[in-house]
């Protein structure tokens, strides 16, 4: 993203600041005098607005100004060609409360940066067109969110918008790709549109490899096997590709990757070829080449690389499971070397360098205690994956052009999965934890899951921290926290319960305030009683102990008790329990672990 934030007054060096701290913008600027304004260090450029643009215009992703929308309209206006050509422009007041996605809000996806910023900074989203008032799905936009490419005319694609906007019907046939858009709220408005059915050309848009239609969105699924003589040219590969693939009608922009066996990691032409298009390459062992069956075997590439076929088996092993081959094998030749081509469809999408995981923790209940960071995120992911219950919770949050993916309980790993395979196939995904998510939450077994990817087929993730349950317990109750503490949970399902007596003791020998997680479940009741027996072997009974449950929702409860006096049948999974150090107190209902600043 390459964008800028222009102040228009001297109010606005604080906000410039904040936002080039985000992905977003790479410089800001300032209106009025060139003169430095004396201060070290300063980030902000002095500058006047139209010099600016002049210099940056044609090379910039997006504009943010601070100010007013009619000076900045003034400013944009001779500047401004088509909405397909032009930067995304976003207006933002001085104080930071209204937010106005202003240009090009659809293919730049500016509406989208606008719900980041607002969410990260705290303002409000002002938002007039069309799409947004009426949950229309952004026709000319909303692929990008899925991992496709778009092609057509920017016209053609105008006249859809503007009856859609007139609610008349829009159909899309699909035949590739993922299709879990249709389950949003924009995405069940779009007739589909089957095999046996006549289209209806002027009202529909297609999502498919081929390139024989006015309006589509391209899913990368193709994978494109390659065999080629030492040192055959770039342009012999790529004109071959070309060849092919107009033959069939097929779309470049549904390429995936290129496939070939592994002696070819230095062949110039392919790895030229690859850079140039921006494509992944997949190297396959002859060993791996030789167990895929193929319509048209080699002798002579069997004699010469160890396999009888490379072309074909590479993109059907790229490809992966119930894939088939498209377009077998065809050999083009000139004076600078031979190329084998040929073409296999994947049932699954491929652009995992668009595709995001970001694991975000929800906080303890309430959605008032999402961080703005979580809600920036949640508001960059077109996927939202999570247990039934958390997702309830921040569903407020969702845009009808967003899906929601739940699931039980117990299925941690087939989330984690899932959202992999959907970043795999270029879409970000917001993988959703309770509290703090790498605080017995699911970025562990997320980012376990990752590490057995290789790194240069792994999709990007980020880890947005949240407000545990026990932060939030500890402030209810008041400060117990103060000195050193430790968690501990006694759940024994994946940690031997002998590691977790082996934790209580050290605890104890250290004096720590210990704050217990998953304390007591039907299946699990005798645990916790051991805990307090082993702890009264340490510390006082009259230590004082918090029991917290539900903390961040409807029937939140504290109650404090001592060492002796826990009332055991009153605690389950929902409960968090503080166990007070030989310095904590409880004083009037104040539970505080002090630090020790008044002996000082």
């Amino acid at each position: 993203m390459k964008g800028i934030a222009i102040g228009l007054s001297n109010n606005s060096k604080e906000i410039l600041k904040r936002l080039k701290k985000t992905e977003f913008v790479k410089e800001i600027y300032i209106a009025g005098s060139s003169k430095d304004d004396g201060k070290r260090n300063e980030l902000v450029q002095v500058q006047k607005p139209r010099e600016i643009l002049l210099k940056k215009w044609s090379e910039i992703d997006l504009i943010i100004f601070i100010g007013s929308i009619a000076a900045s309209i003034r400013i944009i206006n001779s500047f401004l060609t088509s909405k397909d050509q032009d930067p995304g422009v976003i207006v933002i007041d001085n104080k930071c409360t209204r937010i106005v996605p202003l240009i090009g809000l659809h293919q730049s996806n500016t509406q989208n940066i606008a719900c980041q910023i607002a969410n990260l900074l705290g303002g409000e989203i002002i938002e007039t067109n069309n799409s947004n008032n009426q949950s229309f799905l952004k026709l000319d936009a909303f692929g990008n969110q899925w991992g496709w490419e778009r092609s057509g005319n920017i016209e053609d694609w105008s006249k859809l918008v503007i009856k859609q906007a007139k609610n008349e019907k829009i159909f899309c046939k699909q035949l590739f790709g993922n299709s879990l858009w249709k389950t949003s709220e924009s995405g069940e408005i779009i007739n589909q549109v089957n095999e046996k059915e006549l289209e209806k050309p002027d009202s529909t848009f297609h999502v498919s490899i081929f390139k024989n239609h006015e309006t589509t969105w391209h899913p990368p699924v193709l994978w494109v096997g390659i065999g080629c003589e030492r040192n055959t040219s770039k342009e012999l590969i790529a004109n071959s590709l070309n060849n092919l693939l107009e033959s069939r009608n097929l779309s470049q922009h549904s390429i995936a990757g290129l496939a070939t066996v592994d002696i070819k990691k230095d062949e110039k032409g392919i790895l030229e070829l690859a850079e140039e298009k921006n494509l992944p390459i997949k190297f396959f062992s002859k060993e791996d080449l030789s167990t895929i069956i193929v319509p048209n075997p080699s002798n002579v590439v069997e004699k010469e690389i160890g396999t009888p076929s490379v072309a074909e088996a590479s993109c059907l092993l790229a490809a992966g499971k119930e894939s088939k081959l498209l377009e077998e094998k065809r050999i083009f030749k000139n004076q600078s070397g031979a190329a084998t081509i040929a073409v296999a469809e994947s049932k699954h999408q491929y652009n995992p360098t668009h595709g995001e995981i970001h694991i975000i923790g929800s906080g303890p209940g309430d959605i008032s205690f999402l961080t703005s960071n979580a809600k920036k995120a949640l508001s960059k992911c077109t996927v939202w994956i999570g247990y039934k219950m958390y997702l309830d919770l921040i569903k407020p949050l969702k845009r009808s052009d967003q899906v929601l993916i739940e699931s039980k309980l117990t299925q941690e790993k087939e989330r984690c999965i899932k959202a992999i395979q959907l970043a795999e196939e270029g879409i970000k995904v917001a993988l959703i934890s309770s509290g703090e998510s790498g605080f017995y939450g699911m970025a562990g077994l997320l980012l376990e899951l990752l590490q057995k990817i290789k790194k240069e087929y792994r999709p990007s993730f980020e880890v947005h921290p949240g407000i545990s349950s026990v932060q939030l317990a500890a402030a209810l109750s008041g400060a117990p926290l103060m000195n050193d503490f430790c968690s501990i949970s006694l759940s024994d399902k994946l940690t031997p319960w002998s590691l977790i007596e082996r934790r209580i003791e050290g605890a104890l020998l250290g004096d720590f305030v210990i704050a217990l997680f998953n304390p007591q479940s039907m299946e699990r009741n005798w645990q916790l009683k051991s805990v307090i027996d082993q702890c009264l072997k340490s510390r006082l009974a009259n230590t004082p102990v918090l029991i917290a449950r539900q903390v961040g929702r409807e029937n939140q409860s504290k109650k404090f008790f001592t060492l002796n006096t826990i009332p055991f049948e009153e605690i389950d999974m929902l409960s968090i329990i503080i166990i007070g150090n030989s310095q904590t107190t409880l004083i009037d209902e104040i539970f505080l672990t002090p630090r020790g600043y008044l002996q000082n």
